[in-house]
């Protein structure tokens, strides 16, 4: 492989992390306008569903003859995987209504030692050093990085308790995400393959939306912030993120993705104010650190 296909795939997995990075303190700003979880969710899903729709037909015009139709057993695997999606949103923006979004992609990022764990489970192999050294330090980062010490549970303005908990269920369902991404209907099209796990998804988000909003439907958020949403979070990074990782291999792509970290932080500082300590940022370094060993191959003597 070329340096200038890694150079390439480089900038486009940093692109998509980068967009990620960005989606929290979007919905955040939502949240001010007095927007629902449900609305958000649904807005998004909506929008990135009808974008990723419209990349397909282009697609399916322009290469007629070379487009590898999804079967309905892929349809179907990738609906399901792509339920884990729904939830991974769902808990998420949840978990940034309750908490500081510097907290939220903290909690988020805890996928690096869920995937460990999940592996262990599913491969019944013990993980490598390697991979233990990383949890370990990941676990030291994240504590520093949500300054666990200097949490004040009294803070009525800050629900720590529910924002913790979705945070961790947005981080499992989003290992689950990755996993099953890696797995399902490889042989089609990334932009197949995004459309069916968005409905899949959908699933997830509409029934949500369904038994949660008990005021009405607020439609202003398709102006406001439906595009933005379903740019940022829906259409750009999976389109991003596919087209460079077959460039840059999994390891350095895994290491250039883990910019969302960073992004998602400065973001938070300097669009919602939100004091971020320095003894966050080496947290923040660590966890990074602890993707970057888990990565990369040491070579052999």
């Amino acid at each position: 492989m070329s340096n200038n296909n890694i150079i390439k795939g480089v900038i486009l997995v940093a692109l998509g992390a980068t967009s990620y990075g960005m989606l929290a303190t979007f919905v955040k700003l939502a949240y001010k306008e007095e927007f629902t979880t449900a609305e958000v969710t649904s807005a998004q899903f909506i929008y990135g569903i009808i974008g990723v729709l419209i990349i397909n037909l282009i697609q399916r015009t322009k290469n007629i003859n070379k487009v590898i139709k999804a079967s309905s057993k892929n349809i179907l695997h990738l609906m399901l995987a792509g339920t884990s999606l729904g939830m991974t949103s769902v808990f998420y923006y949840l978990a940034v209504k309750y908490i500081p979004v510097s907290i939220g992609i903290v909690l988020l990022m805890q996928t690096v030692w869920m995937g460990v764990l999940l592996e262990w489970i599913l491969d019944k192999k013990a993980p490598s050093f390697q991979k233990i050294i990383s949890v370990i330090i990941v676990l030291i980062g994240t504590a520093l990085a949500i300054n666990i010490f200097k949490i004040d549970f009294n803070d009525t303005s800050i629900d720590w308790a529910s924002g913790i908990f979705w945070g961790i269920l947005a981080a499992a369902s989003f290992t689950t995400t990755m996993l099953t991404a890696n797995k399902v209907g490889l042989g089609i099209s990334s932009a197949q393959r995004s459309l069916y796990m968005l409905l899949g998804g959908a699933i997830i988000v509409f029934g949500f939306s369904l038994f949660t909003q008990s005021t009405p439907f607020n439609f202003e958020i398709f102006a406001k912030w439906g595009i933005v949403l379903a740019l940022f979070g829906t259409i750009i990074p999976p389109m991003l993120l596919n087209a460079g990782f077959p460039h840059t291999g999994i390891g350095l792509g895994s290491i250039v993705s883990s910019l969302e970290l960073p992004v998602s932080v400065m973001m938070a500082f300097f669009l919602l104010n939100e004091q971020v300590l320095l003894i966050q940022w080496i947290g923040i370094v660590l966890i990074i650190t602890a993707i970057v060993i888990m990565n990369i191959q040491f070579k052999k003597k």
